[in-house]
């Protein structure tokens, strides 16, 4: 059954955690897809995206980091791997400037990961 299909090879990021890239199946996040980190504060959700930004920035991706909490810590974000001379960092003021700086990014095709913390940040 399914003997004559072919599998479509889809290229991922490493979350940095090899249990979580086993169980979404395809060895990471899905590139070029928006994903959600959904669940409650202080749950980890900034704590994965770093992770994965660090593991995509080892692989030579291009990463940015829309700060809308303006909560980033970079002392955790180093010690976690991330290499902040080469992550671009945006704090915008508004949530309307923050997704004109994640269009401007997307458009320009020279980002492999963009994390937006977070999109609760972005209402007024």
């Amino acid at each position: 059954l399914g003997a004559n299909e072919q599998v479509v090879e889809i290229e991922t990021v490493p979350t940095g955690s090899l249990g979580l890239d086993i169980a979404l199946g395809v060895g990471g996040l899905p590139r070029g897809r928006i994903i959600e980190i959904y669940g409650p504060e202080s749950s980890g959700k900034t704590t994965l995206a770093l992770h994965t930004v660090a593991e995509a920035q080892k692989k030579g991706g291009i990463c940015a980091f829309v700060d809308a909490e303006h909560a980033l810590d970079p002392v955790y974000a180093r010690k976690l791997g991330v290499d902040l001379e080469n992550l671009l960092i945006s704090q915008p003021d508004t949530g309307e400037q923050a997704l004109e700086i994640c269009d401007t990014l997307v458009r320009s095709g020279a980002i492999d990961v963009l994390v937006v913390d977070s999109v609760a940040a972005l209402t007024p």
